[in-house]
């Protein structure tokens, strides 16, 4: 999607796909990936969300990017917090207590930025992204993680092809990301609209 309806997206609050609470897929299947407990989460596309303390209270160093700026200053102001803020290149930088989120296109992103990541928390990029940037977000995914990476990603599928959030199928998961990982479903979470969450586990084949 264009930045400019994103930013309108968050100016108008029109931010449904923000959780207050922290999500359960994520509790139930973290541990699962069995990555170090002090290795660095990578959080794409992660708006303002509590997700992001679950896994720093979890002991991870966490690092989210955002393109709104609003969305990354009010995760710490919500917190009462006051990050360290400074331009990094193509991002503006906020950091506090082991949470680094950058500003900015996260399609700017180099392997360096990325290089101390060991696993990747992923609840609301892919099915934000319409088909074509969903096939250059999986590949950026997968020419910039360091070796050893694991991902919990979260899609949604449903009947139609309205979005975002946009429905993603078990079959396009498998074509976007099986040349590096391996895919294991690991659940699904039935919606009173018809919508299923489901839960998958990507472990690299590095």
């Amino acid at each position: 999607m264009e930045h400019a309806f994103w930013h309108a997206r968050w100016a108008e609050g029109r931010i449904g796909f923000h959780q207050d609470e922290f999500n359960s897929q994520l509790q139930a299947y973290w541990l699962g990936l069995d990555v170090s407990s002090e290795g660095q989460v990578f959080v794409p596309l992660c708006g303002k969300s509590g997700d992001m303390l679950w896994l720093r209270e979890q002991g991870h160093p966490v690092l989210g990017v955002e393109l709104n700026q609003s969305a990354c200053e009010a995760f710490f102001a919500e917190r009462d917090a006051e990050p360290v803020v400074r331009q990094e290149g193509a991002y503006r930088y906020y950091g506090c207590d082991g949470v680094e989120l950058l500003c900015g296109d996260v399609f700017s992103l180099s392997e360096a930025q990325l290089q101390d990541v060991v696993a990747v928390y992923d609840r609301a990029a892919l099915v934000a992204l319409p088909p074509a940037m969903r096939q250059q977000y999986a590949q950026m995914l997968i020419e910039h993680l360091p070796a050893g990476v694991s991902v919990l990603l979260i899609a949604m599928e449903f009947e139609g092809d309205q979005g975002p959030p946009f429905s993603v199928g078990e079959d396009e998961v498998v074509a976007l990301f099986s040349s590096r990982f391996q895919i294991r479903r690991l659940s699904e979470r039935s919606g009173s609209t018809g919508r299923q969450d489901i839960a998958y586990q990507l472990t690299d084949k590095c």
